[in-house]
């Protein structure tokens, strides 16, 4: 009796992993395969401390070149006989060739610095070329403590790492609660002189995931369907670069009673989201110390198709970083993720 008892366990387990197999393959056949082509993650090697905050400079075309009026010409007194020599100033030199300015290339843009002349009355401009790519943070990784409540407290980390190679850039937000639970969000496609133009768009969750991808004129959806793609387009992912960068860039103004507004995309659709600039607050975030920043609150949407919506705060003495993001999920359900350390390349 044991050998035939024997015989059907085996024959019972090895029908178990047949089908166990068979549920695999069906998965991956089913799963849309991903359109993300990684960056290559470089050894960030030091670490960002506080600095104070450098005044946005916006990049400006520079203005024309103001040529010195012509001196005017002698007067000659009405009491001297026009027969007479007039006695004429001090010969005036020439004026000083103007430099031609740079020309300025799709890649470029230039920057006018006013500076003092050596008597110190008068200026001269002095014209540099800077490319917008330079405006842009370098590579970084920015990592969070993570705290909350769902039915009672959440404890864990997260991190946000941006990436760019020459135009193409990548935005990974990783956040874990545990080993059972985490959920990943990724953007990646192009650095514009106009901002951030996302290619792809995928997150995971709970071993779901759902992405999104665009051409430059739509929206193309996981389910098959298509909408137009409005100018200055963002994702749940590089939402957070890009208001780093506008602000840090002075293309908007990072100050209470502004306000910042863009298009994103979301697996779920495209709705226009405004971020009121709500207060200026310290923030206590061991070991960086007391950090200013600037609190940008969601405005409730026209349309809201769930109840997640997140806060987030930017430090202009750490770069004009999200040092603090708070995801709501509902009146008591939320996440908090607080800096605690930031690496550069």
């Amino acid at each position: 009796m044991a050998r035939p008892a024997r015989l059907i366990a085996g024959l019972l387990l090895v029908v178990l992993l047949a089908h166990m197999a068979a549920l695999q393959w069906l998965g991956s056949q089913w799963r849309v395969p991903s359109q993300l082509k990684p960056l290559a993650t470089p050894m960030l090697t030091r670490q960002i401390a506080q600095a104070a905050p450098v005044a946005p400079v916006p990049v400006t075309a520079a203005p024309a070149p103001t040529v010195p009026p012509a001196p005017k010409p002698a007067t000659v007194p009405r009491s001297i006989p026009v027969e007479a020599t007039p006695t004429l100033p001090d010969p005036v030199p020439p004026p000083v060739p103007l430099q031609p300015t740079p020309a300025v290339t799709a890649t470029t843009s230039t920057l006018t610095v006013v500076a003092s002349g050596p008597s110190g009355t008068g200026s001269a401009s002095l014209t540099t070329t800077t490319s917008y790519l330079d405006t842009w943070p370098a590579d970084t990784r920015l990592t969070y403590k993570l705290s909350g409540n769902y039915r009672g407290a959440l404890f864990g980390d997260a991190q946000v790492q941006w990436l760019r190679s020459e135009q193409r850039y990548e935005t990974r937000i990783d956040i874990r609660l545990g080993v059972l639970l985490s959920m990943i969000m990724i953007s990646q496609g192009e650095v514009l002189p106009g901002g951030l133009s996302p290619h792809v768009y995928e997150e995971e969750a709970a071993g779901r995931v759902r992405s999104l991808s665009f051409t430059d004129s739509e929206i193309l959806y996981a389910n098959g369907t298509r909408g137009p793609r409005p100018l200055g387009l963002q994702d749940t992912a590089s939402q957070f670069v890009e208001l780093t960068q506008q602000f840090s860039s002075g293309r908007a103004a990072l100050e209470v009673g502004n306000k910042v507004s863009f298009w994103m995309a979301r697996p779920g659709g495209l709705d226009e989201w405004t971020y009121d600039i709500t207060e200026k607050v310290m923030l206590d975030m061991p070991p960086l110390g007391a950090v200013e920043s600037y609190h940008l609150k969601p405005r409730p949407l026209a349309n809201p198709r769930g109840t997640i919506t997140a806060e987030m705060w930017f430090a202009p003495s750490l770069q004009y970083l999200p040092v603090r993001i708070r995801i709501n999920m509902d009146a008591t359900t939320y996440i908090d993720l607080l800096v605690e350390k930031i690496e550069q390349k």
